[in-house]
């Protein structure tokens, strides 16, 4: 059992310690379920085994867990540091109760004890979560600038019908021009009056009285 325990706590870096005393057989049941269904590993086990396991691989790094090992213990393993936390929270709600009781939980080499605990335990971000803050930190700026450049180019769009309406007396140019082209014949009307010029016709033919 020794050997089993010192594999767990080496393949995980979280795990809790609870009180699982008070529950009935069936209630255990539900329990482990609820963690099998989150990839949760429980494992009731004594607690000198699991003070020698822990000592064995490292005495100092989980010192601060031993004062914890009394009662009736069950430990909840996971790569997920706020499963357990959950799943205690829930289990509580659904039957009205205050069992399992969190003892102590460790979290990537950091000790949470007391029940207390349980609450800001659910509230750990996992390294996905974080991971996902820090993306989101980086691109609020690029956000911000691509939201600015957009509004921009937005404004820009609903200034050229102004544009337009304005420019817009320059179109009437050709009107005035076909006005005008009406009065290029009266500037031709002296043309017509180029037969008066045949009085010297007339005079031509006063020549014979003068000879007579």
């Amino acid at each position: 059992m020794i050997e089993l325990l010192k594999g767990k706590f080496s393949q995980y870096n979280n795990f809790y310690i609870t009180d699982t005393e008070s529950l009935t057989v069936a209630q255990v049941g539900k329990l482990r379920s609820h963690c099998f269904n989150k990839q949760v590993e429980m494992k009731v086990a004594k607690n000198t085994l699991i003070k020698k396991a822990l000592e064995s691989i490292d005495n100092e790094k989980y010192a601060g867990v031993y004062d914890s090992l009394h009662k009736v213990t069950a430990l909840l393993f996971s790569e997920n540091p706020k499963d357990p936390a959950m799943i205690i929270s829930s289990f509580r709600k659904e039957n009205n109760n205050e069992k399992p009781v969190l003892k102590a939980a460790f979290i990537n080499g950091d000790v949470f004890v007391g029940d207390n605990q349980l609450k800001a335990l659910t509230q750990i971000k996992t390294k996905n979560e974080l991971i996902g803050d820090i993306i989101g930190l980086l691109q609020a700026p690029i956000q911000r600038v691509l939201g600015a450049l957009q509004n921009k180019d937005a404004a820009k769009v609903e200034e050229t019908p102004v544009a337009a309406v304005e420019a817009a007396p320059v179109a009437e140019a050709p009107a005035a021009a076909v006005e005008a082209a009406p009065e290029a014949p009266a500037a031709e009307a002296p043309v017509s009056e180029a037969p008066a010029t045949e009085t010297p016709a007339a005079e031509a033919g006063e020549t014979p009285e003068a000879t007579a």
